[in-house]
């Protein structure tokens, strides 16, 4: 997925502020759901919470730059997945992240349905705008 870098996006200096790149990685996430006709979360019944984050800010991105998210999953088990999500402005990568979604309902981690499996799994190819 491709997301221009606006001024709402960084700080006073014009490069973007660092908790926009985890911004950047959800919005990825979520618009694969949304281009699906799906919620990535439905309500407070079900869908995927954050476990974990491991994050490394490696570059610099500023304002009006055009960033790419990269998705590619590291683990699949029954009610976690891991990805790696990374963010380049052209071949240069900018952010780098590992996180753990685990799959609830009613707040007890469950099966991830293979309906939304097939979601997550797509977000490897995606190339939304």
């Amino acid at each position: 997925m491709k997301i221009r870098v606006y001024y709402e996006d960084t700080d006073a200096g014009g490069i973007v502020y660092h908790a926009n790149y985890l911004k950047f990685c959800e919005r990825a996430r979520s618009e694969e759901f949304f281009r699906r006709g799906l919620e990535p979360f439905e309500g407070d019944r079900s869908g995927f919470v954050v476990r974990h984050i491991d994050a490394d800010f490696v570059g610099m991105a500023k304002l009006g730059d055009l960033l790419e998210i990269r998705t590619v999953i590291l683990e699949e088990k029954r009610s976690s997945i891991l990805l790696r999500q990374s963010i380049h402005k052209g071949e240069e990568t900018v952010f780098s992240m590992q996180i753990r979604l685990v799959y609830v309902v009613e707040g007890r981690p469950k099966r991830i349905p293979p309906e939304l499996l097939s979601v997550i799994r797509s977000l490897e190819s995606s190339e939304t705008v």
